[in-house]
């Protein structure tokens, strides 16, 4: 009788020759091992009795994996997936883990590379849940400076973890205000050049008669101004990262040079004559479509393709439900203790108009209301008044005479007969709290000042009969 306390591990391989070998590899682990052929059975079980962890051949007889994968992704199932290919290129391997694949084994691999990955996956999961229930308890979820458990951001967040430690360049896309530079400088940070430097560079903000020097440097009296040898942003990253903030702004001229240097790794000054060899990391971002500058002549194409090895997607705020309340209440501590005010939190209106706003500056825009709100307002609460007009509309206030959001139940004094047990009134409490807002569960939480998370997990134990 298998030991039900284990991790159960489902493998999905149609070839019988290789089904058993990964078996036999597997044999005696501190696991329970279950063997499916085609993605058919592999959804059946995910939908009866998921695993723990789903050991996914990507060339299934009936169906792709990355199909089945996607699925389990987008049903929220807590399962663990290793891809299993034949094709070792960086391009599936960064769509496995985009579409979020905690990792991949390229065929064949041995016995040790196997139960290695496995035990890291599985040792990830559990750390995974040991997090998210400090992250509900604590109110707030953070990672290299991000906030925010959503997942759109655990997404980037696997992402970044998974190719942090690679040498490969990084084209991040976002709109403004989405934390560009901040997903650079995690990269850097959990990457084996975080002893080097980290050298940021705004393609936008330098004039373009100046940007070549900037990136290269220059020799005394190369132009007028050059009054001494000047390290460009090349050479100072040397060992470590160069990030080229807002790629697609820079002059097409510059853009050949650029090129240049990434096949050849060599940088020369300008006016100087002699070539410098560096070791950098190229990180780089973009407010824009980089494809539609391509397409509209604006930026190389072969530039485009060096540059766009992995790509990292940062989600606008009003795509990360859930983390828009955590965001604003991170942001109102820390500004309030910088200011020295005394602000502890959100009224419930001011709460739900923060949650239903679309934010088109994004979490940039979120700080700046909320620095203005406590720079020019007393505490301890933040009102619907004190926010501006654009963000406040429609909203109103919940005053002493209006109806609350919960509805009493019954009247008169208690009696033992009419105690409830707690989730009973939990549940009501949280079932009104989403019929008040149209059944939109991220905003009933930001009201309840509860993660999203905490009501889905909830309504899942009730719809199961577990209280």
């Amino acid at each position: 009788m298998p030991d039900q306390t284990l991790p159960s591990i489902l493998l999905v391989e149609d070839t019988p020759v290789q089904a058993r070998t990964y078996l036999d590899y597997l044999d005696g682990g501190p696991w329970r091992v279950d063997h499916v052929e085609t993605g058919a059975e592999a959804c059946i079980r995910l939908s009866e009795d998921p695993p723990d962890l789903l050991l996914l051949d990507i060339r299934l007889p009936d169906m792709d994996g990355m199909e089945i994968l996607r699925r389990v992704r987008a049903e929220g199932l807590s399962v663990g997936v290793v891809m299993i290919t034949s094709n070792a290129s960086i391009t599936l391997a960064v769509a496995c883990m985009q579409t979020g694949a905690n990792d991949f084994l390229v065929k064949p691999f041995s016995s040790d590379r196997l139960t290695v990955t496995l035990r890291n996956v599985l040792d990830h999961q559990h750390l995974s849940r040991e997090v998210q229930t400090l992250r509900e308890s604590l109110g707030i979820a953070a990672f290299q400076g991000f906030v925010g458990a959503s997942a759109p951001m655990q997404r980037v967040y696997r992402l970044i973890e998974a190719s942090a430690s690679s040498s490969a360049t990084v084209f991040i896309t976002g709109e403004s205000g989405t934390g560009k530079e901040l997903a650079a400088e995690a990269l850097h940070k959990n990457g084996s050049r975080k002893s080097g430097p980290f050298v940021p560079l705004n393609c936008g903000a330098i004039p373009k008669d100046l940007m070549e020097s900037e990136i290269f440097g220059h020799v005394k009296g190369a132009f007028t101004g050059a009054v001494t040898d000047r390290e460009g942003a090349a050479a100072m990253a040397n060992k470590g990262t160069l990030f080229l903030d807002e790629i697609c702004e820079m002059d097409p001229n510059l853009q050949t040079k650029l090129l240049r240097f990434l096949q050849t790794g060599t940088v020369q000054k300008v006016g100087g004559d002699k070539p410098r060899k560096v070791d950098v990391r190229i990180v780089c971002a973009t407010n824009r479509d980089p494809l539609e500058e391509v397409r509209a002549g604006r930026f190389r194409e072969d530039l485009y393709y060096r540059l766009h090895v992995i790509p990292v997607k940062l989600p606008p705020l009003r795509e990360r439900q859930g983390d828009i309340i955590e965001l604003a209440d991170h942001f109102l501590s820390t500004i309030a203790q910088e200011e020295g005010k005394a602000f502890a939190g959100f009224s419930a209106a001011a709460a739900q108009a923060i949650a239903a706003y679309d934010w088109p500056g994004n979490v940039r825009q979120l700080i700046n209301v909320l620095r203005n709100v406590v720079v020019l307002n007393g505490g301890p609460e933040v009102t619907l008044a004190m926010l501006p007009a654009d963000i406040g509309q429609g909203m109103a206030e919940l005053t002493p005479g209006s109806v609350p959001l919960i509805k009493a139940q019954g009247s008169g004094p208690a009696t033992q007969e009419s105690i409830e047990p707690l989730w009973v009134v939990e549940k009501r409490c949280i079932e009104q709290a989403i019929e008040a807002c149209d059944g939109n569960i991220p905003r009933a939480a930001a009201l309840l000042r509860v993660s999203p998370s905490t009501i889905y997990r909830k309504k899942q134990a009730w719809d199961e009969g577990r209280h």
